[in-house]
């Protein structure tokens, strides 16, 4: 920017976006102070490195303000979590399969928790069942991201929404 550039002579771009051609440094810069604005450099590894007059605090101020818009605009992705028993009777299941579809429409990733308690843990088919039923029941909203593994007494499985 301005007196930072080091090249003698520069490709001149003046502030309404017509190319001026290659000019010597000085005379661009007093081109600049000429207009109250600052000589950029835009494309310093060209040859000649490429300059254009403008206002470099509002392009500052411009770039400041699109890089805010972009990051109130992303959506952050959460992960809900879905718990229940092997032993699950319907009407509990289809309380947690809604719980899940919706969290799935709203973009956010689900993780179907099943906790074995005592005895239960000797009858993982059952829990499985459950499993399967529920991948089967999401399939339409959304794909596995993790498949289903036993860690201790609890077995889970990780959905993510289909885009």
């Amino acid at each position: 920017m301005n007196q930072q550039i080091t090249s003698a002579e520069v490709l001149l771009i003046d502030e309404q976006g017509e190319r001026r051609g290659i000019v010597p440094r000085q005379r661009a810069l007093e081109m600049a102070r000429l207009a109250q604005l600052d000589l950029v450099e835009v494309s310093p590894h060209e040859n000649p490195p490429v300059c254009k007059i403008l206002d470099y605090g509002k392009l500052r101020y411009d770039a400041q303000k699109k890089k805010a818009e972009l990051r109130r605009k992303q959506k952050i992705s959460e992960v809900k979590e879905v718990q229940m028993r092997p032993g699950i009777e319907e009407h509990d299941y289809q309380v947690k399969l809604r719980h899940a579809q919706r969290f799935l429409t709203d973009g956010d990733r689900v993780k179907l928790t099943l906790q074995f308690r005592g005895r239960e843990l000797t009858r993982r088919e059952m829990g499985l069942k459950v499993i399967e039923r529920m991948e089967a029941d999401l399939a339409p909203l959304g794909k596995i991201e993790s498949p289903a593994k036993l860690e201790g007494k609890r077995m889970m499985m990780v959905f993510a929404p289909n885009k």
